[in-house]
Formats: C-alpha cells, structure tokens, sequence
C-alpha cells in the first residue's frame, strides 16, 4: 500500500510517498477488512518505527557520494550524521491518539484509492496497490 500526503493549495507534496505492506487479512480476499482506526494507528506506528530509525542513524558519521551531496544540496541541506542534537522522545500511543484526534477535528481527509473516508469505524478493505492519501487542509485565518 502506498502513502502520501498532500497540502490543499500547495504543489509540493507535504511528505515523500513511501509504502508499506499489509496484512493478509485487510485485503480483499481476507476475512473482512480493516477500519479506518486501525489503518491510521499502522500507518502512525510505521512512521514512528521509521522516525526513530532515522534518528538513530544519524548518530553515524557517513560518507556521502557526490551525488549524495548533490542532492542534499539541493535540498539545502548537507548532512553527513554525526549528531545528537535535537534527538526526540515520541511516544507511539500519544501519537496515534493525536492522529486520530486530528482526523475527528477535520484538520485533514483521508482518500484510499480516490474515495474519501469519512468514518473512523467504516470497514476498508485494501489491495497491495492501494494508495492512501492524507490532505491536511488549511484553515482559513482572520474570520
């Protein structure tokens, strides 16, 4: 299943996609799908999971290749590990909680393979191809 994150009014996508797999009994041909809850709190822990990875190995001095460096240039940005500065403790259920709370205040919609859902309860059923898409939605200032 592939996620990505979209920002009403902006080209720029609000992360990179990436995907994850899912488990056999969420698909189709499974035994009857997944809510919308429980897609929210996998992909949330997944994220957590990578985050702290990615902490993690920024710990590590590494060598870059010039295209590396190229690319993180770019960006504007080269960095080449070596830091603890800025390490964060997440919790993973807080995290899921203020997803899930997020999603009830309308702060963003989820679109699974270009359906809007609407309900945390609904039954979902996926296919390994499936696109999953957050739109964090803009609120409107001085009204």
């Amino acid at each position: 299943m592939f996620i990505s994150g979209k920002v009403i009014g902006k080209r720029k996508p609000l992360f990179a996609d990436w995907s994850i797999p899912i488990p056999p009994e969420w698909s189709e041909d499974g035994d009857g799908g997944v809510t919308l809850r429980d897609l929210i709190e996998r992909i949330v822990r997944e994220e957590v999971a990578g985050f702290k990875k990615r902490q993690f190995d920024r710990q590590f001095l590494r060598a870059l290749t010039a295209t590396e460096i190229e690319q993180a240039a770019e960006k504007g940005k080269i960095e080449m590990g070596g830091s603890e500065i800025g390490l964060q403790s997440v919790d993973e259920d807080q995290s899921i909680e203020a997803a899930l709370q997020a999603f009830e205040d309308g702060m963003y919609l989820v679109v699974i393979d270009e359906v809007e859902k609407k309900d945390l309860d609904e039954q979902i059923f996926l296919s390994p191809d499936s696109r999953v898409t957050f739109i964090r939605l803009t609120l409107l200032s001085g009204g």
